[in-house]
C-alpha cells in the first residue's frame, strides 16, 4: 500500500521540509540522541504524562516525544483552515437546531431516530440557548492525509477534546533544545493559546455578569487520564482548578469554596462528561459533578464549556452525515471530505461490512480512544468472527470505514530516521469568532507499519507547526 511521505517526494525533501532537512543532515547523530534524552528528562521532571486505562503495567505513561517536527506549508494550512472553520460553524448550527426546531430532521436530511434514540442526546437541553449562543467552545478536529495527498476529517471532538497541553509543551521543549532552528525557520506562535482560551471563555459569560467573569476548570480529579492537561491549562490561564466537591449552588449561582467563603463562578470549563455533571439531572451516583448546576445553567446564570449535550456531535453515526450537515447549514459543499463510511444500522451496509471485515476498520458510534474497534487487516480470523457477532447483535452501534493509507512522517530512532503513520488534531476556539490555533497535535504510531495513532492505544503525541505569512515555511 503506497503512502504519502510528509518529508520527501521523489527522493528529495518536500518544499516545507527543505530547510529543516538541511539543518538535520548537518547535525551530529550522537548530539541529537543526547538532545532527545534531554527532552525526555524535561518531560519526566515536569510530569507530562497521560494515563492508559486498563494497562496494569503502565497505568500512567510519560508522553513520548520526537525531535522531528510535523511541518505544513502555508498553502496546506490555509486549505485546512477554510475547511475546519466551515465545519465548526456547521457543528454549532447543528447543535442549536437539534435542541430547538430540528429543521434538519424535518427536511429529511437526518433520520429522526438518529437524534431521538441517541444516548448522547440530552433532552434537558431542549429549548436552552447557551450564553453567547455557543455550544461547543473548544473543538479538536482529527485529520488524516492519504496516499493521494488528500486531507480527510477522521472524526470531530466537540465534547471535551484533549491534547492541547502536549502541543504547547512540545513546542516549548523544541525551542529550548534547538533555538537556532527557530531562527532559521519562522513559524507562527502557539504559546498564546492559554490567553486566547481565557479570552474566548470570557466572551461567553452570562448576560447578568458585570465586569470580568470568574472562570474555573472543572476536573474529575487526579486519576483522570488528562489531569495533567486540566492542571496545566488552569495554571496557564491563571484560573482556579476545581473538583465537584469544591462547588455548590448558592442563591441560584454556582460558587466555589475559598478561604474567604464561597465565590461565584461565571464560566466553567468542564472536563467532566455529561453523565457525571449533575447528579440531580443525570447519574445520581456521581460524586464528580455539582448538584443543581443544570438548573443554574438553564436559568442562564453560568456558562459551561463545552455545553451539555455536545457529545452527540462526536457520535460516529452523526459523523457519517457531516457532508449533509455542512451543506444544510452553510449552503456550500464541505471543503474537507469525510472518510467514506458505512452505517451498520442500514441492512445493505451491514451485509457489505460483514462480507468485507478483513478490509475495513469498524468503530463503535460512541467509542473514543481507539477502544471497541476492529482493524480488519490486522485482526485474526477468530477476532473478526467474534466481532461479526457483535455487529449482528447491535448493528446500530457500529460504523465501518475503509483502511486508509495514512501519511507517514519520519521519527528519530537509534538507526536514524524511520517513517511512521501520523494524524493531526488542530484545536479551535469558538466565541464571538472562530480562532484556529496555528499548530496542532500530531500523534504517531510507534510501531512500524501500525495505523493506530491514538495516544491511549500506544501512539505518541508529537510537535506540529503551521504557516507563517508571506508563504514562509513552518516547523515544529
Amino acid at each position: 500500500m503506497s503512502t504519502f511521505d510528509e518529508m520527501t517526494l521523489g527522493g528529495q525533501a518536500r518544499s516545507p521540509y527543505q530547510d529543516y532537512k538541511g539543518w538535520f543532515d548537518a547535525q551530529d547523530v550522537d548530539w541529537l540522541k543526547e538532545k532527545s534524552s534531554d527532552a525526555e528528562k524535561v518531560f519526566r521532571r515536569t510530569g507530562i504524562t497521560f494515563a492508559v486505562y486498563g494497562d496494569a503495567e503502565a497505568a500512567e505513561r510519560l508522553i513520548p516525544f520526537d525531535i522531528v517536527p510535523r511541518i505544513l506549508s502555508g498553502k496546506e494550512w490555509r486549505r485546512l483552515v477554510q475547511g475546519i472553520e466551515q465545519r465548526v460553524r456547521a457543528l454549532n448550527a447543528f447543535l442549536y437546531d437539534i435542541y430547538h426546531r430540528q429543521e434538519i430532521v424535518k427536511a429529511g436530511r437526518i433520520p429522526r431516530e438518529l437524534i431521538a434514540g441517541n444516548r448522547a442526546f440530552v433532552p434537558e437541553m431542549i429549548g436552552v440557548r447557551p450564553p453567547g449562543g455557543v455550544y461547543t467552545h473548544i473543538i479538536g478536529v482529527d485529520i488524516v492525509r492519504t496516499a493521494e495527498d488528500e486531507f480527510y476529517v477522521l472524526e470531530d471532538n466537540a465534547r471535551t477534546p484533549s491534547g492541547v497541553s502536549y502541543m504547547l509543551e512540545n513546542r516549548e521543549t523544541m525551542m529550548q533544545l534547538f533555538p537556532e532552528l527557530f531562527g532559521r525557520i519562522k513559524v507562527l506562535p502557539v504559546e498564546n493559546y492559554p490567553q486566547l482560551l481565557r479570552e474566548s471563555l470570557a466572551k461567553v459569560k452570562p448576560t447578568g455578569c458585570a465586569g470580568g467573569p470568574t472562570i474555573a476548570v472543572l476536573t474529575p480529579g487526579i486519576f483522570n487520564s488528562a489531569y495533567f492537561e486540566h492542571a496545566f491549562l488552569a495554571d496557564q490561564m491563571g484560573v482556579e482548578l476545581v473538583e465537584g466537591q469544591d462547588l455548590r449552588v448558592v442563591d441560584g449561582r454556582v460558587a466555589m469554596r475559598t478561604t474567604q467563603g464561597y465565590k461565584t463562578i461565571d464560566v466553567l470549563y468542564r472536563r467532566v462528561d455529561d453523565d457525571f455533571l449533575d447528579p440531580l439531572t443525570f447519574s445520581p451516583d456521581s460524586i464528580l459533578g455539582v448538584p443543581g448546576i443544570m438548573d443554574v445553567y438553564r436559568a442562564g446564570n453560568v456558562a459551561i464549556a463545552n455545553a451539555p449535550g455536545t457529545g452527540i456531535a462526536d457520535d460516529k453515526a452523526i459523523y457519517s452525515y457531516m457532508p449533509e450537515i455542512v451543506e444544510f447549514y452553510t449552503g456550500r459543499k464541505a471543503i474537507l471530505n469525510n472518510v467514506p463510511t458505512w452505517r451498520c444500522s442500514e441492512p445493505d451496509s451491514l451485509a457489505y461490512v460483514l462480507e468485507h471485515l478483513e478490509e475495513l476498520v469498524v468503530k463503535e458510534v460512541h467509542g473514543s480512544g481507539g477502544y471497541g474497534m476492529l482493524v480488519g487487516p490486522a485482526a485474526s480470523r477468530r477476532e473478526r468472527e467474534a466481532f461479526a457477532e457483535k455487529l449482528r447483535a447491535r448493528p446500530s452501534n457500529y460504523i465501518a470505514q475503509p483502511t486508509l493509507s495514512l501519511s507517514s512522517c519520519p521519527v528519530f530512532t537509534e538507526k536514524g530516521l524511520a517513517p511512521r503513520h501520523v494524524d493531526l488534531r488542530p484545536f479551535v476556539l469558538v466565541s464571538d469568532r472562530i480562532h484556529i490555533v496555528p499548530g496542532g497535535l500530531t500523534r504517531v504510531a510507534l510501531k512500524e507499519g501500525s495505523l493506530v495513532v491514538n495516544s491511549s492505544q500506544g501512539a505518541a503525541p508529537r510537535t506540529h507547526g503551521c504557516s507563517m505569512t508571506e508563504g514562509k515555511r513552518p516547523c515544529c
